[in-house]
């Protein structure tokens, strides 16, 4: 089983944990690549939560760490962090961790019906048993809306024909596979621009069929909750729309005043939340992405609670 190589591991580590015993939590625990680096770093007395949407990945991980009497995990998203901590007695987080990125397994794997390399059902989302597929979106949505989708989520400069061909397909047959699409996808892009075309296409339709930025906002504002003072939380990100709602959020949080521009006075009262550990994105070393392509495009953005 070919899985995700931990991105930005020693930076993850060396950012997210200021105490050994505390508790933590890991909204993407994925196949337990930062997960076993961070409980090595952990002592005994320490608590770890662990969430993933997936469920390939919750079972291989529940097998991994069902030894360790610290770990808990929960098949479950993210965005559900105030839920399993009132579950685990946990009022507060010393360290909040989440890597945005879809792991090696996901990609690669055709079962898991992320990959456009094989012609497998066109679904996309994290987790099966949740909400409509890829491909009730791509036949049922109309051409403005997959224009936009293409558009703002994947940044795809040819979205408007895109989606007009699609929907010229579909008006004689139901687009029901990878394959389909992907043909679709080649007949109107030149051979150089292919690899690029269909990565970002196949990308914007997981963003909105799992809602991920939205799931990360309600993320981010659950998770400040659940800090601890001196707390950190750290969020790896690998595209400039996941990046842009981190880096603003944080922003946000370590306002004073948030009253419009014209009031002479404040009177908002309002005080930070976060103090920001790293003003820019920490990245990745020539060396990791020489011996991790994917992960060139990853960044760690790091806040402490106040």
């Amino acid at each position: 089983m070919n899985h995700h190589i931990p991105v930005l591991l020693n930076e993850s580590i060396e950012n997210l944990i200021s105490d050994k015993a505390g508790n933590y939590f890991e909204g993407t625990i994925g196949f337990g690549g930062h997960t076993k680096y961070i409980l090595e770093n952990l002592n005994d007395n320490a608590k770890f939560i662990g969430t993933d949407k997936d469920s390939i990945a919750y079972e291989y991980c529940k097998n991994k760490f069902k030894d360790d009497s610290r770990v808990k995990l929960f098949n479950a998203s993210f965005t559900n962090i105030l839920d399993v901590s009132k579950i685990e007695f946990i009022e507060k987080f010393d360290g909040i961790f989440v890597d945005l990125g879809v792991s090696s397994f996901q990609l690669d794997n055709k079962e898991a019906g992320f990959t456009f390399r094989e012609d497998v059902a066109l679904d996309l989302r994290m987790d099966k048993s949740q909400g409509d597929n890829a491909s009730y979106y791509i036949n049922s949505l109309d051409e403005k809306e997959l224009m936009e989708i293409f558009f703002r989520y994947g940044e795809e400069k040819n979205s408007r024909k895109i989606a007009k061909v699609i929907c010229e397909y579909r008006a004689n047959s139901r687009i029901k596979t990878t394959g389909q699409l992907k043909k679709i996808i080649e007949e109107i892009t030149p051979e150089r621009f292919l690899n690029k075309t269909l990565s970002r296409i196949f990308q914007a339709l997981r963003i909105y069929v799992n809602d991920e930025l939205g799931e990360l906002e309600d993320f981010l504002e659950k998770a400040v909750s659940v800090l601890n003072k001196n707390g950190r939380i750290a969020v790896i990100t690998f595209h400039s729309l996941e990046d842009r709602i981190v880096k603003n959020f944080f922003k946000e949080k370590t306002k004073e005043c948030i009253c419009p521009p014209d009031y002479p006075v404040c009177v908002c009262n309002t005080k930070p939340e976060l103090k920001i550990i790293s003003r820019k994105p920490i990245i990745p070393g020539s060396d990791e992405i020489k011996n991790n392509k994917r992960s060139r495009s990853a960044k760690l953005r790091v806040a402490e609670k106040i």
